[in-house]
């Protein structure tokens, strides 16, 4: 059973729907503020500013989360960085220099924190993410996912099937690419030294010396799009996309079977938490995968999209989303 807290929830307009595959981040709305004022009637603007004292707005668009011993942060659209020691502690808000399109954050081995910004750059902060430095990326590409090794280099992929990697904390860059004219929209390392991309038309390749090499591997079967993946070891992995479609590899990325859910929403999101796998999507969309089987859970209804999720301390899990949500669930 799931219990669900909510930390902060904003609703957009009925009717509002997003899809990561037309990048959120770039055309996600935000909810109008319209204010009617008679001839006769003053003008009461005592809810805009109580909402701009708060760290976490609806008008935020916040699209990743990463959590560590003592760290939790957010990261979102217009430079948007939120950051606290614990689940009992209060957000802190901060708006990065330029206003970057933060899309993706992740804690490094190291203690170091990056977060990719759309405008071909990486930010770094190396004190718990209370300032950050700007690193422009070497590339014309866009770039959609950012990943930390466990040797500690940074690496992002993106279109053009490019693989951007740094070994010296983003001094220095070495571009590649799989030589495909597709998107790459995840990137994810694994302990013994495999890692994974997926993307456009069913891209899958596979590194088996921690990205000095990859290979391409058979494309996942009718063009599938996975918005995210997630690879719990070398053999077995899933990938989510769009009409709720979730497949499953148990063979190392070599074969594809599709696993039945009961949505038909867009999912943008896959992680693991307290044992099991949670997908995220359109509508307020939360999938729990139990005994092989995925459910949907009995969440109040947020008709936002849901992005990106990371277990906190206490076990629940952080989830992220439009409209300035941001969701702990408790796994039971």
């Amino acid at each position: 059973m799931m219990r669900l807290k909510t930390e902060q929830t904003a609703v957009q307009p009925a009717g509002t729907r997003h899809s990561r595959s037309s990048f959120p981040f770039r055309l996600g709305i935000v909810p109008g503020l319209i204010l009617l004022a008679g001839c006769e009637a003053p003008l009461n603007l005592s809810g805009v500013e109580q909402q701009l004292q708060e760290p976490v707005r609806r008008t935020d668009q916040i699209q990743a989360v990463a959590t560590a011993p003592g760290l939790e942060v957010a990261v979102g659209s217009n430079g948007l960085v939120l950051h606290r020691a614990s689940s009992d502690s209060p957000w802190q808000r901060q708006i990065l220099e330029s206003q970057p399109n933060l899309i993706d954050v992740e804690i490094c081995p190291d203690t170091s924190l990056i977060a990719l910004g759309f405008e071909q750059q990486l930010w770094r902060s190396d004190d718990n993410a209370l300032s950050w430095q700007p690193i422009d990326l070497p590339t014309p590409e866009n770039l959609l996912d950012v990943a930390c090794a466990p040797d500690g280099s940074y690496w992002a992929v993106g279109s053009f099937s490019t693989l951007l990697s740094s070994h010296d904390r983003g001094d220095t860059w070495e571009e590649n690419s799989l030589g495909e004219d597709a998107m790459l929209s995840s990137i994810q390392f694994l302990a013994d030294s495999t890692a994974y991309v997926t993307g456009e038309f069913g891209i899958v390749a596979r590194s088996d010396d921690a990205g000095r090499n990859w290979a391409l591997l058979d494309y996942i079967p009718n063009d599938f799009y996975p918005q995210a993946a997630h690879f719990t070891t070398r053999w077995r992995g899933w990938v989510v996309g769009l009409d709720g479609m979730v497949l499953q590899t148990e063979d190392a990325g070599m074969s594809w079977q599709v696993e039945p859910t009961p949505v038909a929403a867009p999912l943008y999101g896959i992680v693991e938490a307290g044992g099991e796998l949670v997908a995220l999507g359109e509508n307020g969309t939360v999938l729990s995968r139990r005994k092989g089987q995925w459910q949907s859970l009995d969440v109040p209804v947020i008709p936002v999209w849901l992005r990106d999720a990371a277990q906190q301390e206490n076990g629940q899990l952080l989830i992220s989303g439009g409209a300035g949500t941001l969701l702990s669930l408790d796994i039971q």
